[in-house]
């Protein structure tokens, strides 16, 4: 069972479906290529590579554990001294996140560590 405003978004994209208000969407019927849309075109093909390695570049990381401590949140009391503690970490990941950005859309610069796990990776 999905809780709230999460139910009321799938009624709505279930009654859409219904009504064939996506019938005449751009790129109907082929695959969804979500991943290549932001990537550089001379990078596709190193970031599939590492992407089937099981490495993701270190902002993509830091997005899933951002996601991760957001969900834990959710599930926390709102009077808690844990949830207190959670949500300073949040702020701390997305903190990191912004400076890892730079003010840029760009992606980030592989790091050092990353660079040698994807050495490890591939020997």
């Amino acid at each position: 069972m999905i809780p709230g405003f999460e139910a009321l978004v799938e009624l709505r994209i279930k009654q859409a479906q219904e009504n064939g208000q996506f019938d005449s969407l751009e790129g109907r019927g082929k695959p969804f290529k979500l991943e290549e849309q932001h990537v550089p075109e001379e990078l596709r093909l190193a970031y599939k590579v590492l992407k089937n390695a099981g490495f993701l570049p270190p902002e993509i990381e830091l997005k899933k554990k951002i996601t991760q401590i957001e969900q834990l949140l959710e599930n926390t009391g709102y009077d808690s001294k844990e949830r207190s503690k959670i949500q300073k970490k949040l702020n701390y990941l997305l903190t990191k996140l912004g400076s890892a950005r730079g003010g840029s859309t760009s992606f980030p610069v592989m790091t050092d560590q990353y660079r040698e796990n994807i050495i490890k990776k591939l020997s």
